[in-house]
């Protein structure tokens, strides 16, 4: 391709050239009178010379554009796709091979303050990564048996952040968990089902509360059956 555009050019530009030659020697002889009779021929060979330089123009702009558009294609796009790439997503490889692999470290290793406090630089770092407060809130609630602040990492994160639909709910889901599993406040984790609902219709996310809500009240239908004294017989 670049001998083609390199050879049109050459052939654009003497033809050029010569078109430019043969008009000279045009204007000189009308000058003489044309004492030969050439300058009908001169006038003939640059009419047609300026066809083949048109020509050869037109060839000249596609086989331009097929260059450049090669070009493009092959190192510019592939270039500009790698930077644009790394733009993406380097920060979030960065957060996860460095703060997330420190703190899961510190968590192995018993450190749990300092797991805490490594999850938090990594929620800072990428907010609208839901992972570092589930993290955080597993710590206090399996390795620390501090409930309350499991409930209260939870909350912050839902208010610190404009969630997706998505982690909004699942953030919602594990508070009313925490709320019901460890709290046992029943009438809390029901109040957030039902924010669900009202928050999320006609998604996944309420059709699974409503049916967290069924199971519940089975739940404690049954257990107040069984709590019935049994009737005594007349």
């Amino acid at each position: 391709m670049v001998v083609l555009v390199g050879g049109s050019w050459v052939i654009f530009a003497k033809t050029g050239g010569d078109i430019k030659t043969k008009s000279a020697e045009v204007a000189a002889l009308q000058e003489l009178g044309d004492p030969d009779g050439k300058v009908g021929a001169l006038e003939g060979q640059i009419q047609t010379l300026t066809g083949q330089r048109t020509f050869n123009g037109i060839l000249l702009a596609f086989l331009s554009a097929g260059f450049v558009g090669i070009f493009f294609v092959f190192q510019i796009l592939p270039s500009f796709a790698h930077r644009l790439t790394h733009a993406i997503y380097d920060s979030a490889e960065m957060v996860e091979v460095d703060v997330m692999h420190d703190a899961r470290s510190l968590l192995a290793q018993g450190d749990y303050e300092g797991a805490i406090a490594a999850f938090r630089q990594a929620a800072a770092a990428d907010p609208l990564n839901r992972l570092p407060w589930i993290e955080i809130t597993k710590i206090y609630k399996d390795h620390l048996n501090n409930p309350a602040a499991a409930v209260e990492t939870i909350r912050h994160a839902l208010e610190s952040q404009e969630w997706q639909v998505n982690d909004a709910a699942y953030l919602l889901f594990r508070l009313a968990e925490l709320y019901d599993e460890i709290d046992g406040n029943r009438a809390s984790a029901v109040a957030i089902m039902h924010q669900v609902i009202e928050e999320f219709p006609g998604t996944r996310h309420s059709a699974n509360a409503s049916h967290k809500l069924r199971n519940w009240s089975l739940e404690e239908n049954e257990i107040a059956t069984l709590k019935k004294p049994p009737r005594s017989s007349a």
